[in-house]
């Protein structure tokens, strides 16, 4: 068993490191034998890009968003902030970007499950192996940048490489002293504040480096839920965020270059947020209506961890970074489950279809004498590891080498305690009994991974030609125990390989053409693999692109074709069904991504900024088989070989401009969507594989938005800023998931400051 004491203390002694990273800006002497100086660079922060003019030179499709990117929108949602990433497939749900729904060139959207999700190089779902799928995102509105890398190049991360990896950038800790706060105000009473202070200073001993930040997000929501004799409080549909954080670095002077750093954060939200969604005639007439029976829906969320990394480069030419990381997560989602009538069980995605002669969105209006069965899925996890890698640089002939490898031995577990509470109603609503289960008495499980990853690549450059080989491989040691049904524990263990390699050729400085092709993977839970027996997902994926820079201008188009041999996918929806897994089989997906970025205003010498940029994305999914699932509950129930792939739209498409004064600057960004099937089974209609009436089934709305912003510097290191998201007040379906049509955030309009002050 796993004992997080023991990792703990060894933070403080290990070498650390999640992949051979880039840094960002500061250099260092460093004292050579002979005396000499050398510069050599400084890991402030791991991560997969580097940054913007690295993405541009990279052979393979990277983007990069700085933090500009993010704070000129004052955007919290990741949704939107990802937006400017071609490749990216997005399903919203809360509104508000709580329960992002990622995935890249047409993998399932679900949970993000499906793609490597970390923070600093660090991976940031709590059980990455054993439930990825875990309701946790950290606050994007406190993030300084955001990575996105597709094709060969993610061999080196894992565990999810069927997609591509994404890659959250915290506040570095600053080269010099600097103070920030930004604080904004808008509608549906959201406030919104981040603030940090912090310096890297000289000492008798080394560069010591500290940033203490703290971020908050509250709304009261959007949606309002129907009221009834004992129940007043419509407006309880918000959330509050809290996520502090600490991190700390020393550079000690010492002839070989080292550094090593810590970080600490925490995280906490409260979420008055629903499963169930409306019924299509109700979604059209108010989208942001709640009803009655979603009253005691709330998840409650904790997290805490950090890491500690070391970086070492005892030569010219090779640089170690090894990292131990550590986190807890504790949530509790209570939701309704379903409904009884007369002792019978109505199912909720049923009832808004209206199944049951109706009686069934009667008692979820609070119009009918029913009982309400609210689940608290209460469960905790942990996840912790040790992971080091190097780069050793080197020539052989006229071919020049980074060779880069690494390994890491990492643990989770999920654990799930959950019990029901079911109360009755009368006809008005009103509730008129409770009984509470027992802890544990509707659940009482865990699932545990122990992981070992290694893996290993090569980039070789000789005259303007790169190849890059690579090749991964992991060992998973699996266990699964149901305290509630003895029967089904076990263990079991899985080996996986992936590998591949990518080609590129620089005709000048401008342009470069790049092609790869390599074999992914993505790992079945503990249930999964130990009583579904399932393998891990694979992938075969190809990728053809180019890019062109010249001055201020710069273009990247890519197709993709990607192979999947079996398809893994969760068989239900939203928490409903059997909750097991199948292998649904061979899909194929393949489209174009184009992302442009020009600025006139630099092209021209006007002394102002006139930037622009368009992402386009074309996805085509297809099924080759007949899905074996005759689970009702399942979207991947009753799929047809040439169906689509649920919740992939064929085109999406963002553009936009601003102008950039000395004083003052406005940006204006549009947003085009198309709609998706939401069933592999295509239908248009709210009827499942089966013939009955169910609201999951069907289609999402296409819907076009805008959202403009502008600011004004008062002083220097001050603005005032303001803007409107959703300026059309656009009403539309992003999804039917987990129970019945949900709406994207209405108009938004928020104002606010900013300051940001050397000292």
């Amino acid at each position: 068993m796993f004992e997080p004491k023991r990792l703990v203390a060894a933070m403080s002694l290990v070498w650390l490191s999640a992949g051979a990273a880039r840094a960002e800006e500061s250099t260092v002497d460093m004292k050579q034998a002979d005396g000499n100086r050398v510069e050599a660079e400084a890991l402030d922060m791991v991560s997969v890009v580097g940054s913007a003019e690295d993405a541009k030179d990279m052979p393979a499709s990277a983007t990069y968003l700085g933090t500009e990117d993010i704070r000129d929108q004052s955007y919290g949602d990741v949704n939107r902030m990802l937006r400017k990433a071609p490749g990216v497939n997005i399903r919203e749900e809360d509104g508000f970007g709580l329960f992002p729904n990622i995935s890249f060139r047409g993998v399932d959207t679900t949970r993000s499950a499906k793609i490597t999700v970390m923070e600093d190089g660090v991976m940031v779902a709590p059980a990455p192996y054993s439930a990825p799928a875990a309701y946790y995102n950290p606050a994007a509105g406190r993030m300084s940048g955001i990575e996105v890398l597709k094709g060969g190049s993610q061999i080196k991360y894992g565990p999810h490489i069927t997609g591509g990896v994404m890659n959250y950038l915290s506040t570095p800790i600053p080269l010099e002293g600097k103070a920030y706060l930004k604080s904004i105000y808008g509608s549906y009473g959201e406030f919104r504040t981040q603030g940090f202070v912090g310096d890297t200073l000289d000492t008798a001993h080394g560069k010591v480096g500290y940033l203490v930040e703290g971020f908050y997000r509250g709304s009261d929501g959007f949606k309002s839920i129907d009221t009834t004799p004992d129940f007043k409080d419509s407006d309880q549909t918000g959330f509050q965020q809290v996520e502090p954080m600490v991190r700390l670095s020393w550079e000690p002077n010492t002839a070989m270059y080292q550094k090593l750093e810590v970080k600490f954060g925490y995280s906490s939200m409260d979420a008055d947020e629903t499963y169930l969604g409306l019924s299509e005639a109700d979604f059209r007439n108010d989208p942001y209506r709640r009803y009655s029976s979603t009253r005691f829906d709330n998840i409650d969320s904790e997290q805490f961890g950090g890491f500690a990394r070391y970086f070492v480069s005892p030569t010219d030419n090779l640089d170690i970074v090894t990292t131990a990381y550590y986190k807890e997560f504790d949530r509790n989602w209570s939701k309704l489950q379903d409904i009884s009538i007369n002792g019978v069980n109505r199912d909720l995605a049923r009832s808004l279809a209206g199944d049951y002669g109706g009686t069934g969105l009667a008692c979820l209006k609070g119009d009918l004498t029913c009982r309400l069965r609210v689940r608290d899925n209460n469960r905790s996890y942990y996840a912790g590891g040790v992971e080091t890698a190097a780069t050793y640089r080197f020539d052989s002939g006229e071919v020049h080498h980074e060779l880069n490898g690494g390994m890491r031995y990492h643990e989770d577990r999920e654990a799930r305690f959950q019990h029901d509470t079911r109360y009755t109603q009368n006809n008005q609503g009103v509730i008129t009994n409770v009984v509470e289960g027992a802890p544990g008495s509707q659940d009482d499980r865990y699932g545990l991974t122990n992981a070992y990853a290694f893996y290993l690549k090569d980039r070789m450059e000789w005259g303007k030609w790169g190849f890059t080989p690579g090749i991964r491989y992991e060992h998973l040691n699996q266990e699964y125990v149901n305290n509630l049904n003895p029967n089904t524990n076990g263990r079991s263990s899985l080996d996986m390989y992936a590998g591949g390699g990518s080609l590129d050729y620089r005709f000048n400085d401008d342009v470069m053409v790049f092609a790869s092709a390599h074999r992914g993977f993505s790992p079945p839970s503990p249930q999964n693999s130990v009583i579904d027996q399932l393998g891990e997902e694979t992938s075969n994926a190809y990728e053809l692109g180019t890019k062109y820079t010249h001055g201020a201008f710069s273009a990247e188009v890519t197709g993709f074709y990607t192979q999947f041999e079996n398809l893994l996918v969760v068989n239900n929806i939203g928490g409903a069904g059997t909750g097991q897994s199948e292998n649904f089989g061979k899909v194929d997906t393949r489209g174009v991504e184009v992302a442009m970025n020009y600025d006139a205003g630099e092209d021209f010498g006007w002394g102002f900024s006139n930037p622009y940029f368009v992402s386009f994305t074309y996805t085509d999914t297809e099924q080759l088989n007949d899905a074996t699932s005759t689970d009702a509950e399942s979207i991947f129930s009753y799929g047809k070989k040439g169906n689509k792939v649920p919740y992939i739209p064929e085109f999406a498409l963002s553009f936009g401009t601003g102008l950039h004064f000395q004083q003052w600057g406005v940006d204006v960004a549009a947003n085009y969507v198309s709609s998706s099937f939401t069933s592999a089974s295509n239908t248009e209609q709210q009827v499942n594989g089966v013939g009955v009436p169910d609201s999951r089934f069907g289609t999402t709305d296409e819907y076009a938005i805008m959202d403009v912003s502008a600011y004004y510097k008062v002083a220097k290191g001050v603005k005032i800023l303001g803007g409107v998201q959703n300026a059309s007040n656009e009403e539309y379906i992003v999804s039917r998931q987990p129970y019945g049509p949900r709406p994207g955030m209405p108009l938004f309009a928020y104002g606010g400051f900013e300051l940001d002050f050397d000292i």
